[in-house]
C-alpha cells in the first residue's frame, strides 16, 4: 500500500543552489508512493519589505544554511526506493498551490535575453491573490496565475561533482517548462541509487522564454506521486500532459536545442505507437509545435508539443 508524507522546507531538508549525487536523502519513500512537498523562494536580496510577509522559514533557512553554487533554495532530496541507474522515475503532478501573497519578478545586468539593453538591476514585488489566482502588475495590468515549479529533477551522473541550480541537463533540474504543472507527468532517467529528487523554484506564472531571466518567483507547495520505471530507458527528461506528448532540448545554441527536441520528439513517436522513425520525423513537421522554454538559463531550452488526439484512429 502506499504512503503519503509530508516535507516542509527547513534547514535540514533543503540544499542551496547545486545538484549532487552525493547529497544525503532527507526523506526516503518507496515507489508509488506520494510526497507533498514545500518550498521557498528566493535570496536575502529578493526579501520585500511590510506589508508582505516573509515565510518564517526563509529567515531560518537564510541564518543556518549556506549558499551553493547558484540562486535556487531546493527541497530535498527525496530517496525512491529501487531506483538504480538506467531507471527512469515517473514523477506524477498532482497538486501545486501557492504558499504566499506575494511574489518577484528581476532584472540583472549582464543576464536575460537584451543585456545590452536593460543593464539595470531592478526587482519588483508582485502582490498575488491566492483567491482569485491572480496577480496585479503594478503597471495596471492583471495576469491570471498558471504555478508550477521551475525546477524538479534528480542527482546527476556522480562523474559531474557538484553542479551549478541554475542550468537544464539530463538530470532535469531548472528546466523552466510551464507546462508541468497539475496533472503533468515528468520522466526523469536515474543517474545514481535512489534517485535523489528534489524541487523548487516556485514560478506562480511564466512565459515562454523567460525571457527578462524570472518569472513570478514565489514559494509554492506541491503533491508527487514517484514510481520507478524499470520498463523505460532514457537518457533525456521527458513529459506529458492529459492532452500532449513533451519533448525537451536543452543546447547553449538554439538551434542545437531545437534539434535536440526534434530527436527526442522522434523517440518517444517511434517507442511509444511503434512508427518508423521517418514518418515520425514527417509528423513532427505536420502536427508537433516547438517551442522555447526559456532563453536565460546557460543551456537554453526549446520544447516539442504533440497532441495526443492525433493518435485517435493509429492503428
Amino acid at each position: 500500500m502506499s504512503e503519503n508524507y509530508e516535507l516542509h522546507a527547513t534547514p535540514k531538508t533543503v540544499h542551496w543552489g547545486q545538484f549532487d549525487a552525493s547529497l544525503k536523502p532527507v526523506l526516503r519513500i518507496k515507489s508509488g508512493d506520494r510526497v507533498t512537498l514545500h518550498s521557498v523562494n528566493g535570496e536575502p536580496a529578493m526579501m520585500p519589505a511590510a506589508p508582505f510577509k516573509i515565510l518564517p522559514e526563509q529567515n531560518d533557512i537564510f541564518q543556518n544554511c549556506t549558499k551553493g553554487l547558484g540562486p535556487h533554495i531546493l527541497t530535498g532530496p527525496i530517496w525512491i526506493e529501487g531506483a538504480m541507474p538506467g531507471d527512469a522515475l515517473e514523477v506524477r503532478v498532482l497538486n501545486v498551490s501557492l504558499r504566499q501573497d506575494w511574489g518577484y519578478n528581476f532584472i540583472r545586468p549582464l543576464s536575460g535575453t537584451l543585456p545590452e539593453e536593460f543593464p539595470i538591476w531592478r526587482v519588483l514585488h508582485i502582490p498575488i491573490n491566492r483567491d482569485t489566482m491572480e496577480a496585479d502588475l503594478p503597471w495596471g495590468i492583471r495576469i491570471s496565475l498558471k504555478p508550477f515549479f521551475g525546477i524538479m529533477g534528480v542527482a546527476p551522473p556522480p562523474a559531474y561533482g557538484v553542479i551549478n541550480s541554475v542550468v537544464p541537463r539530463e538530470h532535469g533540474g531548472n528546466v523552466d517548462l510551464k507546462e508541468l504543472g497539475v496533472g503533468a507527468t515528468l520522466y526523469l532517467p536515474v543517474w545514481t541509487e535512489g534517485a535523489l529528487f528534489s524541487a523548487g523554484d516556485g514560478h506562480a506564472v511564466q512565459g515562454d522564454g523567460e525571457v527578462c531571466l524570472t518569472a513570478l518567483e514565489t514559494a509554492l507547495s506541491g503533491t508527487f506521486e514517484f514510481a520507478v520505471r524499470k520498463d523505460l530507458r532514457l537518457t533525456f527528461p521527458r513529459a506529458e500532459t492529459a492532452s500532449h506528448l513533451i519533448s525537451m532540448g536543452f543546447n547553449t545554441d538554439l538551434d542545437d536545442a531545437a534539434k535536440q527536441a526534434v530527436r527526442e520528439m522522434i523517440r518517444i513517436i517511434c517507442e511509444r505507437y511503434k512508427m518508423a522513425p521517418e514518418d515520425a520525423y514527417t509528423l513532427c513537421s505536420l502536427a508537433a509545435d516547438f517551442r522555447v522554454t526559456q532563453l536565460v538559463d546557460g543551456n537554453k531550452g526549446i520544447h516539442g508539443m504533440l497532441a495526443k488526439e492525433i493518435f485517435r484512429t493509429f492503428a
